[in-house]
């Protein structure tokens, strides 16, 4: 990937621990590797298609002087949040805030905090048989795409299927969505908490009916097994009102674990393998 980068940046700012360092200031190094495709840039010559490191540098600069923050970390999460929702074309960020006067006492040249933050591609599964089904999926989708750091990128077409485990109960309404998100995949497993909290999810019975189901499928590459979620999700791979809708907006996005796709994976399901 492309680089853009801004080189250690002289910014006058309050951030610190101490009190003092809040009254009085002092001085922070900021640099920025911005990743990005500048093949376009590269033919037209127009500044129009690539990014303006001039007025990154004037956004790292105001966004630096304008907030007090404790911790470097908190700092550096916010120009880098700050820097990927203002530029779009860019594909991630990496940061460095130096603080060469720092209050140690100790002969050192600076200390320093390196982050890296860039848009992860997340699918999730989308799901309702309970009160107006299609309104429910679609207040979903409308309550991710609000999320300041989430962007709905595809959806599939909403497919009626028949309810798997728990039978007694009504039938589905099923869909798939292409997430564009900065949150990492606890982060947006929060927001889909969230998200269900406010259509009135209720988990009574395992598999049971509910206003709206929302589970991450995929998330980049990544095999995440933790005590709050599992992805690539366990029955992925055994779910045709997953992999049916699914297919329609990511036919050759691949399980990293078994190494299909998902087209493969829909055809070998049909064919009862």
């Amino acid at each position: 990937m492309d680089q853009i980068c801004i080189k250690r940046l002289e910014v006058f700012a309050r951030h610190g621990v101490l009190p003092e360092e809040n009254a009085l200031g002092q001085k922070f190094l900021i640099s920025a590797v911005m990743y990005c495709d500048t093949r376009k840039a590269g033919v037209s010559d127009s500044l129009s298609d690539s990014v303006n490191y001039a007025e990154v540098s004037e956004l790292i600069k105001k966004s630096t002087e304008g907030h007090v923050f404790k911790l470097l970390e908190r700092l550096a999460w916010h120009l880098a949040k700050k820097i990927l929702l203002s530029y779009p074309q860019l594909d991630g960020v990496e940061l460095e805030i130096e603080k060469p006067w720092a209050p140690i006492l100790l002969p050192l040249e600076a200390v320093s905090v390196k982050i890296t933050r860039k848009w992860n591609r997340a699918y999730l599964s989308i799901g309702s048989n309970m009160g107006d089904r299609r309104e429910n999926l679609l207040h979903a989708v409308r309550l991710l795409d609000e999320d300041e750091e989430t962007r709905v990128v595809r959806q599939s077409a909403f497919l009626e299927t028949k309810p798997v485990g728990y039978t007694e109960q009504d039938d589905f309404l099923n869909g798939a969505l292409e997430l564009r998100t900065l949150r990492s995949p606890e982060g947006l497993l929060d927001l889909i908490g969230e998200i269900e909290q406010k259509l009135k999810r209720e988990r009574v019975v395992h598999w049971g009916p509910r206003t709206i189901d929302l589970d991450i499928i995929l998330y980049n590459d990544e095999v995440i097994q933790t005590e709050r979620l599992t992805v690539p999700h366990v029955e992925m791979a055994g779910r045709m009102f997953v992999l049916a809708p699914l297919c329609e907006i990511a036919p050759y996005a691949v399980h990293p674990l078994n190494g299909k796709t998902v087209i493969e994976m829909k055809k070998e399901l049909e064919m009862g393998h």
